[in-house]
């Protein structure tokens, strides 16, 4: 085992490991690092430590011994509205970084990894690629929906409307302080639900725990079955590298697709497969999405909120549907492969108790999880645009997505920052048939923070969310909704064409296509050619981009980042 041939190399582990309370006796057993975002950062994280204290005892239960470590993440949701949300994505990266160093400061024989949210689950799952010995995730969970299955990405629809003075201030707090009836990642498909479900789809996780609703027994019941697989994987040595193979992504891009999924799986997905040298770029997302169809009735592009996911049977009702096109030969942490852990699924009483479930409610579960023949939409919820805009690529989520929105031409407004086009949106300089573009907000520029609260404003506003487009090189939250086109490729501050853009330049959407294209001047059409040389000449006289941040983590980020159709992350060039 790692840790005994580490303990041979140093002498000093021994004494230090008595030091804080272990026997000589525990220093020969297992040793399984249990790794959570625990902290009272947000709802996601703050209930985390009963799991994972649950997860030790069990291990200790089990004659092995298990090790506590934490490195809390940010929540998006606290990070909205101000610089805090710069923080955001690099903080994935930085968390995976601390993981790294916690674990191969010493040496365990296996790994628990707990978290829930936005970017601690992507972080852990970098990590665990990055390190590739024997691990296993238990994800935390979301929280119940509020009155009338309000749900947090709601409230930034309310929001607008109380800055639009639409809803009274009453109204208005009363979503705010209703939204977050307990602890959980946010109940909807937003990023921490789509990433709790893809830690599932890749085989990491047991067979049915991702977006449970957070009930504290259920999660210590996950915590103690966990437990006893992790010193199972230290002797079997079934390793990441094992599990997360180009099939295993493949499932998981399928999973993402039937679900509407977020589009920040689009970096997240990328970034974790680089750690073990695959190559999942985006146009295998592009693929998956035409082919597989989108049948998961959850918020933001459903109705349900996200505790009924888990309720209609979750991930394994979803594989379900899609079993005539799953890789379902591929390795998962149980040991067996997806199909065998499908195949137990029937077997057992889990679709009945999710039966019984939806029952209580009076919900079908085709309400939730459509049949696969009769789906919500055929093809996934996500597109890549490509042209002159974004070369490289764009990223729409168009599973609601007005069908007048699906082809268009729209009159460009520029914005080199987010809080100048929020104030032109809430102030109704914006106007139908206008594009609102805001750029060195990539990671480069900004570190890539999401354009959440503008794209609400555009959404909630009755005469823009079907009328209006936001394009940027920045990201967009999982909650978002509407016409929102992201992480446009090359980002203005690596001179990528979206900093060429001027007020008045005659945009064309073509999600049919696959297209976004400038196609005329100050409101006239122009030839290819013509608009060809026209942004020649801009970029001819483009300035260079400064740098916004010179120190601190931004500073490393945003200086080492790669583009978002990489998949963002940190890499030395």
């Amino acid at each position: 085992m790692p840790s005994q041939k580490v303990r041979e190399l140093s002498p000093e582990i021994d004494p230090l490991k008595i030091g804080m309370g272990w026997t000589v006796q525990d220093l020969d057993k297992i040793h399984v690092f249990i790794e959570t975002t625990y902290g009272h950062s947000h709802p996601g994280s703050a209930h985390l430590l009963p799991i994972a204290q649950e997860a030790y005892k069990e291990i200790e239960n089990n004659n092995a011994k298990g090790n506590l470590f934490f490195t809390t993440d940010i929540c998006d949701g606290q990070a909205q509205g101000h610089d805090g949300m710069n923080y955001s994505l690099p903080s994935r990266e930085f968390i995976c970084n601390m993981i790294e160093c916690q674990f191969n400061a010493t040496a365990f024989d296996s790994a628990i990894f707990i978290c829930s949210c936005d970017k601690g689950v992507p972080a852990h799952l970098k990590a665990i690629a990055r390190l590739n010995a024997p691990s296993i995730v238990i994800t935390g969970g979301v929280m119940q929906a509020g009155p009338n299955l309000l749900t947090l990405e709601q409230v930034g629809t309310y929001s607008a409307k109380y800055q639009r003075n639409e809803i009274t201030k009453e109204e208005f707090l009363k979503a705010k302080y209703n939204a977050c009836p307990s602890c959980g990642a946010c109940s909807f498909m937003g990023t921490a639900g789509t990433m709790q479900v893809m830690v599932e789809a890749l085989g990491l996780s047991l067979p049915g725990s991702a977006m449970m609703a957070v009930e504290m027994e259920d999660l210590k019941n996950v915590a103690r079955i966990v437990a006893k697989e992790s010193i199972r994987l230290a002797y079997d040595n079934i390793k990441p590298s094992d599990i997360l193979t180009h099939k295993a992504f493949e499932n998981a891009i399928m999973i993402h697709s039937a679900i509407g999924g977020s589009t920040n799986a689009l970096l997240h997905i990328p970034a974790i497969a680089n750690e073990l040298d695959l190559n999942i770029d985006i146009d295998l997302f592009s693929k998956i999405h035409k082919e597989i169809n989108f049948i998961t009735n959850i918020r933001p592009s459903g109705f349900y909120p996200g505790s009924y996911f888990h309720k209609a049977g979750g991930v394994p009702a979803v594989m379900r549907e899609l079993k005539k096109f799953l890789h379902l030969d591929v390795m998962t942490v149980t040991g067996k492969t997806l199909g065998e852990n499908l195949e137990d699924l029937e077997k057992s009483d889990y679709f009945k108790k999710s039966d019984e479930e939806l029952r209580k409610i009076n919900i079908k579960r085709e309400d939730i999880i459509k049949p696969y023949k009769n789906p919500i939409k055929q093809g996934g919820a996500i597109a890549i645009l490509k042209g002159n805009i974004a070369p490289e690529g764009a990223v729409i989520k168009h599973s609601a997505l007005p069908k007048e929105m699906r082809n268009v031409v729209l009159k460009a407004v520029t914005f080199d920052r987010e809080e100048d086009a929020m104030k032109a949106v809430i102030s109704k300089v914006i106007k139908p048939g206008d594009a609102v573009i805001i750029r060195y907000e990539g990671p480069k520029g900004s570190c890539m923070p999401e354009m959440f609260y503008t794209m609400e404003a555009i959404s909630s506003d009755e005469s823009l969310s079907s009328t209006v487009a936001l394009i940027t090189d920045g990201r967009f939250s999982g909650a978002n909704r509407g016409p929102a086109i992201g992480h446009v490729s090359p980002e203005a501050a690596a001179g990528g064409p979206i900093a060429l853009i001027e007020n008045e330049d005659l945009i064309h959407i073509n999600v049919d296509e696959y297209s976004i294209n400038i196609i005329g001047v100050k409101n006239e059409r122009k030839s290819k050619e013509e608009i060809d040389s026209i942004l020649n000449e801009r970029r001819n006289k483009l300035k260079p981009f400064i740098p916004k941040f010179k120190k601190g983590a931004l500073a490393v980020y945003s200086s080492l980042a790669n583009g978002a159709m990489k998949g963002a992350y940190m890499e030395i060039r």
